[in-house]
């Protein structure tokens, strides 16, 4: 199984090294040859939302990538992967966010909790993090919530979240990547 790791900016290198732990073989995406090549999944990290965006769109990468979650390439999104994969963005998933919802770095911080097919004590990272304001369709739905607010959500072959599971040493968010591939 290959994975594509967006590779444009942010934290990827983490997802690669957890991805590899479960036994995927990892490649970064940075330019448009780099996505051609043959894949099962999609990493959408974390790190800055508008420059990914703008970079997306500078190298030819935008309509590509969202064509491929759209015919049900799986893909995580985490933190900005999040926000990619939302409404005014790639707009694959019918998800609502609200950008920096956690404030600046200060306001980052940790915590466990449970997610919906994954199982309880998922460690839960945090930085300058979005939530999910709206789901805003019947096929998406929330698998985690942190204090009343949508910090998960899945649509189909779609994980989105506003925390790094990258971060923490739980492999449970990639294993459910890893198995939407087969």
């Amino acid at each position: 199984m290959r994975i594509a790791v967006l590779a444009l900016q942010g934290a990827f290198i983490e997802h690669e090294q957890m991805l590899q732990k479960l036994g995927a073989e990892t490649f970064e995406v940075r330019k448009l040859r780099d996505w051609e090549q043959p894949k099962d999944a999609l990493v959408l990290p974390g790190g800055e939302s508008t420059v990914q965006m703008r970079l997306l769109k500078e190298l030819g990468l935008f309509e590509p990538i969202r064509k491929a979650i759209a015919d049900g390439l799986p893909v995580l999104g985490t933190c900005a992967g999040m926000i990619l994969l939302s409404e005014g963005y790639l707009g694959t998933m019918h998800i609502r966010v609200r950008r920096n919802a956690y404030g600046r770095q200060l306001g980052s911080f940790h915590t466990t909790d449970s997610v919906e097919g994954i199982g309880v004590e998922v460690p839960m990272t945090f930085i300058r993090a979005p939530y999910i304001e709206k789901v805003t369709a019947d096929d998406c739905a929330p698998i985690a919530k942190v204090d009343g607010h949508i910090v998960a959500a899945r649509q189909g072959n779609q994980i989105a979240t506003a925390f790094h599971p990258e971060l923490d040493n739980d492999t449970r968010l990639h294993k459910l990547l890893v198995s939407l591939t087969s």
